[in-house]
């Protein structure tokens, strides 16, 4: 991409790049066209995503995908209840050279790729999924009080499976937080069921080819960070949103009121605006609209909505607070 080039210029080929990355994970990924989407726009926005879903469904096969298309560094932790959290990010070991002087040797765990998988983070004690929070926000890792910097883009997806409760440790608010996406991965259809059947049965399930690298990556991340604009109403429409998912809020509606302990964070207004600016791209449009923060909600607030013992006892979803957030709180007040 040249960069002195307009930007209508620049926007058109990054959604052509961002159509062709599409294309070439279809190969291998039948429909999730919305996860992959949801995915991708993390990974152009520079957020971590978090994939919820039943087991069987190819969420990691899709990170695999991803960073075969990507050609990004790659490592998979098979996340369990006996993991430490030196076995996540690394640690020192003593070696003995020839000579028989022996020493202290960094040894890196798999959380320095730039593609790191967290496979059922949930199964794991919190010690060692804290383990993790550093380096999502920080993009760092720092061990024995040395800090080691990440390779860029960094980009954590971790997957956990919603109806397995034994052995299992929830997620934190602080570090659900630190996912910009949580997306919920729908069971196949009749006919994308049968196209899974052909592609794992007959031996061409494929695989994905090379389509952009790291440096393409950050490219495009600036242009959806630097250059796509949100006007101060979309902006404020989204604050109001955020707004309306806390108890007491003069933007909340009776069923926050009523089924929300604590609303969301300063981050998802920040990933409402990113996801924003990139369907907006996708759009053929250079600033963020009303309906592009609308899609965004769901995504960017459902994991930072913590629902009371009330709505357990209701079995209120968190979405279903979010739809009458939606409803309640209007594009422009007055």
């Amino acid at each position: 991409m040249n960069p002195t080039a307009p930007l209508p210029e620049r926007a058109a080929e990054f959604r052509t790049r961002f159509a062709a990355l599409e294309a070439e994970i279809g190969k291998v990924i039948v429909g999730q066209r919305d996860t992959v989407r949801g995915v991708l726009t993390g990974l152009f926005v520079g957020g971590h995503v978090l994939l919820e879903g039943v087991p069987g469904l190819g969420k990691t096969l899709l990170v695999r995908t991803l960073a075969d298309a990507l050609a990004l560094s790659f490592n998979r932790i098979q996340f369990t209840p006996d993991l430490m959290p030196s076995d996540v990010t690394g640690t020192n070991i003593i070696t003995e050279s020839a000579d028989g002087k022996r020493d202290f040797r960094f040894q890196t765990g798999p959380l320095f790729a730039q593609i790191v998988l967290a496979d059922e983070i949930n199964r794991a004690t919190p010690k060692t999924q804290s383990a993790l929070l550093e380096a999502m926000q920080e993009h760092s890792v720092t061990v024995a009080g040395v800090v080691r910097i990440l390779d860029e883009p960094f980009f954590v997806l971790a997957t956990q499976n919603p109806i397995e409760q034994e052995g299992t440790y929830p997620l934190p608010e602080a570090q659900l937080d630190r996912f910009l996406f949580k997306l919920q991965v729908p069971f196949t259809t009749r006919e994308e069921l049968m196209a899974v059947l052909d592609r794992t049965t007959r031996g061409d399930a494929g695989r994905a080819s090379k389509v952009m690298d790291g440096a393409e990556v950050a490219t495009w991340r600036r242009l959806i960070r630097d250059e796509v604009i949100v006007p101060t109403p979309v902006k404020d429409y989204a604050v109001r949103l955020l707004l309306g998912t806390h108890p007491g809020s003069p933007f909340a509606v009776p069923e926050v009121n009523r089924f929300v302990r604590a609303g969301g964070s300063p981050r998802g207004a920040q990933a409402l605006l990113l996801a924003a600016k990139v369907r907006a791209v996708l759009d053929g449009r250079f600033n963020a609209s009303f309906d592009d923060v609308k899609q965004a909600v769901k995504p960017s607030l459902r994991h930072r909505v913590l629902l009371n013992f009330e709505a357990q006892a209701e079995n209120m979803a968190s979405d279903a607070v979010l739809d009458a957030v939606l409803t309640g709180v209007k594009e422009r007040e007055g």
